[in-house]
């Protein structure tokens, strides 16, 4: 991980993912003037997938949600800039990836300094050919085997110790090939012991149910359990 420092502005990129200068990649403007946005998606503020020279990425702005991310949108309070959003999910990325999860590559990250507050940005990998559970099992019911595969694949997220606060089914994915991966890691850490990771599988298993009514998706209480028997 290469890492530049400017007075009020700090990028650490991955220099053999990224061949475009770190200081512009950031901008939309700088991929919409290159017409290399491929795409977008509207979460708390617009994710933008663009053809970067060596792999599609997603460019996201860190945003707030909430009732206070109404007065605040995208400051956070600056405590070092190892502390920063996006440098702590790209590492993240990085210590799971090392631990064999299937999650995408990160390609650079920043943050802003505006006296005691930053703003931050992260380009990570594009999942290719990939939807979210929700997109898919809206159109069809899944195999035994893919809740299987689900399972190992949050086990081995367990297995490093990583605990995802917000794990649901829009941040699970699968590509053509069937294969699972994991995203979303903002505001994920690395955590000691396990009675957490009950928590997690809690959360997922109400985002199933609470897609089941607002979705339609397909979708049992057994298929659940699947996913729980995978990861004994």
């Amino acid at each position: 991980m290469k890492m530049l420092q400017f007075d009020n502005q700090t990028i650490w990129y991955d220099e053999e993912l990224l061949t475009e200068d770190p200081k512009q990649v950031f901008e939309p403007n700088y991929w919409q003037e290159k017409g290399l946005v491929i795409g977008s998606a509207e979460g708390r503020g617009t994710t933008w997938f663009v053809e970067t020279e060596m792999i599609p990425a997603a460019l996201r702005h860190y945003r707030r949600g909430g009732l206070f991310g109404k007065l605040v949108k995208d400051s956070y309070w600056f405590a070092g800039w190892e502390q920063t959003r996006g440098v702590q999910e790209f590492k993240l990325l990085k210590i799971l990836r090392s631990a064999g999860v299937n999650v995408p590559r990160p390609i650079a990250a920043q943050a802003v300094k505006s006296g005691m507050t930053y703003q931050a940005d992260l380009l990570s990998e594009k999942v290719p050919n990939a939807k979210d559970l929700v997109a898919i099992l809206q159109e069809r019911a899944l195999p035994e085997e893919i809740y299987r595969k689900i399972g190992k694949e949050i086990r081995k997220m367990h297995d490093a110790q990583v605990n995802h606060t917000d794990l649901n089914i829009h941040n699970i994915l699968l590509d053509k090939d069937d294969k699972v991966w994991i995203i979303d890691f903002d505001k994920c850490f690395q955590q000691s012991g396990d009675e957490w990771k009950q928590g997690n599988l809690d959360r997922l298993k109400r985002s199933f149910l609470k897609e089941v009514g607002k979705s339609g998706i397909i979708w049992t209480n057994e298929d659940f359990e699947f996913l729980l028997q995978s990861m004994a």
